[in-house]
């Protein structure tokens, strides 16, 4: 990623005395007004402490390569394929080649997987989307000169295929339709989908792509609100605009119901969902995206994941950034006024939970966040899309 170059400010006076001669007053004011703006954000971007971060980065990096990886080119084999991809990808977007010795060994790995369907999972496995999807965003990230052009196109094919949809005998009525879930429970979640959407972004896809379409859909019906693209019966019993893990199958919170037999939001879905939206095209002016940022502006916080406490934090932290980012503000105000630099915010939280050897582990272990591959996979992801860039504002 670019980031914006300390000097900015330099250039932003240069660019003043130039407009004196190009424009009239009126163009001078204009000129002023856009390059203050501009230089505001470079100043932002050079208070960002783009130092720590290559630091954290760099020991995370270590600790991956000299720690986490095995001599076949695995990370945490036994939690299946997808955990490498997560890895992989971790590296690839924290700027590491795909030429690098232990990205090439994962990449190979993960090769190994693929199936004659265009799939990429386990033989036997009951996490086809999940690991195809994170397969994908590993391949499309390590892409270079169409190495990959055939792998991700089957690999698109196969998770359209797989999608709760018509061709899957699913009426749009259904509350699981457009969504996709692991296999090992006969319902979708927002999780699977939003990888599902991420994957098919990642693949080339559109926003109006019919597959992403109707994952927007499922996406919305998880929602606790209630709209014309969705009547489930939960959304009307907490009407509070975040998001839950799925209304399919009698649906189900992992943050539990309410008293009335609502579904309670938590944080990592509701920037699940909320990433999954802006991704699909739905913008900030609709009354999805709305509710879900003031639910979010209510519940702001890095020490936990909202709703849900220690569990499932750094899978918090990556869906978080990835949201926010999506979102494209630097600043972000919660509902008591505060205003939040979340991308600085967030790599102090990550710097103070690294250990000394440069990974991330949960002491809370569910969901796999006791393994410290996957959580530093997440850490590093979560930093990756904190990283100002070009075009942030």
């Amino acid at each position: 990623m670019k980031t914006s170059s300390p000097g900015r400010s330099q250039s932003v006076v240069l660019c003043l005395s130039l407009a004196v001669f190009s424009f009239g007053s009126a163009g001078l004011q204009n000129a002023v007004a856009q390059d203050a703006t501009e230089a505001a954000a470079a100043q932002k971007h050079v208070q960002y402490d783009f130092r720590r971060h290559e630091q954290v980065v760099a020991k995370a990096i270590d600790y991956l390569k000299t720690k986490g990886q095995a001599a076949d080119g695995s990370f945490s084999a036994y939690g299946g394929p997808g955990l490498t991809a997560l890895v992989a990808t971790a590296l690839l977007e924290s700027g590491q080649s795909p030429n690098d010795p232990a990205v090439r060994k994962a990449l190979a790995y993960l090769e190994s997987f693929i199936q004659p369907s265009g799939g990429i999972y386990a033989p036997e496995s009951t996490h086809r989307n999940y690991e195809t999807c994170t397969a994908v965003l590993a391949f499309t990230a390590a892409n270079r000169n169409g190495r990959y052009d055939d792998v991700i196109k089957k690999a698109d094919a196969f998770i359209k295929g797989i999608q709760w949809n018509a061709e899957e005998g699913k009426d749009v009525s259904d509350p699981g339709y457009g969504g996709a879930g692991y296999g090992s429970h006969k319902r979708p979640d927002l999780s699977n989908t939003s990888f599902l959407i991420e994957a098919l972004k990642a693949a080339g896809n559109d926003a109006n792509s019919e597959a992403i379409q109707q994952a927007l859909l499922f996406v919305s019906r998880c929602q606790n609100l209630e709209t014309e693209h969705n009547n489930t019966p939960f959304a009307a019993k907490n009407p509070d605009g975040g998001f839950y893990y799925t209304p399919a199958a009698g649906g189900s919170s992992q943050a539990g119901d309410t008293p009335n037999g609502g579904l309670r939001s938590y944080g990592s879905m509701t920037y699940a969902g909320l990433k999954s939206m802006i991704y699909a095209g739905v913008g900030p002016k609709d009354p999805r995206v709305k509710a879900a940022t003031n639910w979010i502006r209510k519940h702001y916080d890095l020490s936990s994941n909202p709703g849900m406490g220690e569990n499932g934090l750094y899978y918090y932290y990556h869906t978080f950034s990835k949201a926010l980012e999506a979102v494209g503000q630097d600043e972000f105000i919660g509902s008591d006024g505060v205003q939040h630099d979340w991308r600085s915010e967030l790599l102090t939280e990550l710097a103070r939970r690294q250990q000394t050897d440069g990974s991330w582990f949960n002491e809370t272990s569910r969901w796999l966040e006791g393994d410290r591959n996957l959580v530093t996979a997440y850490a590093l992801l979560s930093l990756a899309h904190a990283l100002p860039h070009e075009g942030s504002k």
